[in-house]
């Protein structure tokens, strides 16, 4: 019998039951008293009162002397008066003004005799330069209001009112389960078939950072019984327990059972991808989430569902996330069963905001770290078309967009590179980048879509690059061809050539295994030209429709054993301790529109592409040519 999940409710149902549920058991902080000076970020529990007033004497504003301001009145330029040593008391700022006092005069104003009398020329006024009792705070005078977030100005208030201990809310304890078989600590070099445990480090800072306390516990291996014992103790000892994983649907998906057990379920099943095996559970007071395995749904889910939960505890008001209107470069389709969360790439073009969808698969954490933003398709819309305009909640500082040079086209590490060298030269500037090949890079120019994109684009009628595609796509011109770099294309081989590959007749050996770049790369133009040229018949070669959608990821493929050859760039194979054997050197360009030349970010990368010290990061990655990167070849 196929596994069915035993609900599939909407978020905002899903969200609401859990949270109206765990309100309803008690689910809230306790009171705590913490010493003041380890209270930042912590939220009173109730309001704070002065102990004493501060300041608590009549205390000197400056320094100078501190006087009777009777004794000098009648004083001026013409006429000063004349004080002796017993006429006043020298006070620096903070002293505590003698008794018998009620002026400070600024020690700029005191002119000093030889005899040890002084000169006014002006007269004080009583209670000049005097800080009063409780000029700041007096005693019984309240602080801070309940529910109050401590900021270190006050921290500083509370200690100059006498308070020295300050009653707030508990935080919420979160115990973090790992379990799997399969699941080990993270090391730099795992066995194959072990899946490095990461989750728990992601959860726990996303918890840290949403003001509450992580515990994560020792991994579980995939046996009911111990990960029953593991979800009991982390009960006993947290507010919210994530187990993580087996919500799915895998013979050894343990979470609903125990969980059903331990707890009351509440869901199994959300309408959201990622996220949608989430399994949403209680023990009277106590919250449960079964969290799935994939990082970027455990993400998801969090955000979503923890988050919430969080900001209920202290009853703090719900973040609205900042959102902004985006211009989709690519078509996003979606099934209709689900809320989906669709990661994006930000940056603006023309005075539009442009969103790239990056990868959606639900294990590439690496797509949260790279995403700008948010696009949500909401359950019952089958997606957006390309061009379409959609709302994207933003993950990072809007101000950053607009300083966000967008790179869309062919994929190439010397643009990770770029970017690095343009952000170390003017922390102002970012640089993102989408690799959607060359062809793709040319439409999102002609769209308005992008600042730059890299192509090389093989003529096949002369054998020249790029200028040929750009003439015939942009037949009115108004774009530059900037020269970047010559690089070696070749193909890729398993360290030390096992199977004695000399040739590109060779990939049509039986049993060979090929990996291929996405069709409109320009290496897959490249390749499909040589096939042809060649009378190679692309049927014949095992893996010819297997695509990656960069030079590394193909490498990756044939580093791991799970191909034999692959065309790509020469500092690709490096990375990656590979065989190449070249085939060519083809010209990398960057495309540039009019309108983005003269921009300060446009500006700034190719400054950094004539620089000395981009040359000298990719001789490091080897397998390039620099004549003259940053200069325009060709204006169309």
């Amino acid at each position: 019998m196929a596994f069915e999940y035993l609900t599939n409710l909407p978020l905002e149902d899903a969200r609401k039951q859990f949270l109206d549920t765990l309100q309803k058991e008690g689910f809230g902080p306790k009171k705590e008293t913490v010493p003041v000076f380890e209270a930042h970020g912590r939220v009173t529990a109730s309001a704070v009162y002065a102990h004493i007033s501060a300041p608590h004497y009549l205390a000197s504003a400056m320094d100078g002397i501190a006087l009777r301001a009777s004794v000098t009145f009648g004083a001026t330029e013409t006429t000063p008066v004349v004080l002796r040593s017993e006429d006043y008391t020298v006070v620096d700022t903070g002293d505590p003004v003698p008794d018998g006092c009620d002026a400070v005069v600024m020690v700029e104003e005191v002119i000093h005799q030889s005899d040890g009398t002084v000169k006014l020329y002006s007269p004080a006024s009583p209670w000049q330069h005097i800080r009063q009792i409780g000029e700041d705070i007096c005693a019984g005078e309240m602080i801070l209001g309940s529910h109050m977030t401590i900021t270190p100005a006050a921290i500083g208030s509370m200690l100059a009112a006498g308070v020295l201990q300050v009653e707030v809310l508990s935080l919420p304890m979160v115990g973090i389960i790992p379990t799997g078989d399969e699941i080990v600590p993270p090391t730099a070099d795992p066995k194959s078939g072990d899946i490095v445990e990461f989750n728990s480090s992601i959860f726990s800072a996303m918890v840290g950072e949403w003001g509450a306390k992580a515990k994560t516990y020792p991994i579980v291996p995939d046996r009911k019984e111990l990960i029953r014992a593991a979800l009991e103790k982390a009960l006993s000892e947290c507010d919210v327990v994530l187990l993580n994983a087996g919500s799915s649907a895998g013979r050894e998906d343990y979470s609903a059972q125990v969980i059903g057990e331990l707890g009351t379920m509440l869901c199994h099943g959300i309408a959201i991808k990622p996220g949608k095996p989430a399994i949403l559970a209680h023990q009277k007071d106590k919250a449960i989430l079964g969290v799935p395995g994939y990082p970027v749904s455990g993400i998801l889910v969090l955000n979503e569902l923890l988050k919430p939960l969080l900001e209920s505890w202290c009853g703090s008001e719900k973040k609205v996330p900042a959102k902004c209107r985006a211009i989709l470069a690519r078509a996003v389709v979606s099934g209709l069963k689900y809320q989906e969360y669709v990661r994006v790439r930000l940056g603006k073009v023309d005075g539009k905001m442009i969103a790239s969808p990056l990868s959606r698969g639900a294990g590439v954490v690496s797509s949260f770290m790279k995403a700008d933003g948010i696009l949500i398709v909401p359950q019952g819309l089958e997606g957006y078309a390309a061009g379409e305009e959609v709302e994207v909640e933003l993950l990072k500082n809007p101000s950053v967009l607009d300083h966000t040079l967008v790179a869309i086209g062919s994929h190439d590490p010397l643009l990770d590179e770029c970017a690095d060298l343009l952000h170390s030269a003017d922390p102002s500037q970012y640089m993102s980048s989408t690799h959607v090949g060359s062809m793709g890079g040319i439409m999102a120019v002609r769209r308005g879509e992008a600042h730059v994109a890299g192509v090389h684009l093989l003529d096949e009628a002369d054998g020249s690059y790029n200028t040929a595609f750009i003439r015939r796509y942009f037949p009115m011109g108004g774009v530059n061809l900037v020269e970047c770099v010559g690089r070696t294309q070749g193909l890729m081989l398993a360290a030390g050539n096992p199977l004695n590959i000399r040739s590109l007749e060779d990939l049509t050996r039986e049993g060979l295994r090929y990996v291929n770049r996405q069709k409109g790369s320009g290496t897959r133009i490249l390749i499909d030209y040589l096939c042809k040229t060649r009378g190679l018949d692309p049927e014949k070669i095992s893996g010819y429709e297997r695509e990656e959608f960069t030079h590394t990821s193909v490498a990756a493929q044939i580093a791991a054993g799970t191909a034999d050859a692959g065309m790509g760039i020469y500092s690709a194979a490096k990375l990656y301790g590979l065989d190449f054997l070249p085939v060519c050197m083809e010209q990398y360009d960057l495309l540039i529109p009019d309108s983005a030349m003269d921009t300060p970010m446009v500006k700034k990368l190719l400054e950094v592409l004539r620089s000395d010290i981009f040359k000298t990061r990719l001789e490091a990655l080897g397998g390039y040519r620099l004549e003259n990167p940053g200069t325009v070849r060709e204006h169309f």
